[in-house]
């Protein structure tokens, strides 16, 4: 069906006759998508103005929450700062860029992928020693890559696998990630006693968690 216009928003509206309700939901682009069963102009319209406040409410979160992006070549983003590609902390991704012999977008992108997972391999590696022996946790092996929707996972044979992005982030949210992860050894759940395992070393971990949850995984 063709897009809806509701005031200063194009929406857009996908018809399923076999629906039972109306459902209004906000895409990481910041796209509004209504889906409704076989129903009138004006119904939509109804819905949209009814759920106004809401929709605005949403739009606002992703943008004060918009993932942050850097220019290439010239900044990177370390624990939730954009700093200057020309700073010690970035030695590492520069001399990865120098070396490079056919410079286009791909393989500069590539450069900073394997800029991150290095510097994880530095920094979430003693993070993840600190804790586990903070917590008397042992872990079987401990893995980084790249991941697009979630930051870090235990398997039940104790094999902790990090986002390599991390690096991006505050480093509170950082060890909040990490014990989040090593407390699943001794819980494999989300329960009571797994939060209240994880508050036990950090205090405020119900304010990371929110916190973190509002973060978009960056694509770049």
């Amino acid at each position: 069906m063709p897009n809806v216009i509701f005031k200063e928003f194009e929406v857009e509206h996908i018809c399923r006759p076999k629906l039972k309700n109306s459902y209004i939901s906000i895409k990481n682009s910041s796209k509004i998508v209504v889906k409704t069963p076989k129903v009138s102009d004006a119904f939509v319209q109804k819905l949209l103005y009814e759920k106004e406040n809401w929709i605005r409410k949403q739009l606002l979160k992703f943008e004060e929450n918009k993932a942050q992006t850097v220019n290439l070549e010239d900044e990177v983003l370390l624990f939730g700062h954009v700093i200057s590609i020309d700073s010690n902390e970035a030695q590492f991704l520069r001399e990865r860029l120098e070396k490079l012999k056919n410079i286009n977008e791909k393989n500069i992108l590539k450069s900073y992928d394997t800029f991150y997972k290095h510097l994880s391999n530095l920094y979430l590696t003693q993070r993840v020693k600190k804790f586990s022996s903070l917590m008397n946790l042992e872990y079987n092996a401990l893995k980084f890559r790249k991941m697009r929707s979630r930051w870090g996972s235990c398997s039940s044979q104790k094999v902790i696998t990090l986002n390599s992005e991390l690096i991006k982030i505050k480093k509170e949210l950082i060890d909040y990630v990490v014990v989040h992860e090593l407390a699943h050894i001794v819980h494999m759940n989300h329960s009571r006693n797994f939060h209240a395992h994880v508050e036990n070393y950090l205090p405020d971990a119900k304010t990371l968690r929110k916190e973190l949850k509002n973060i978009q995984i960056t694509a770049q």
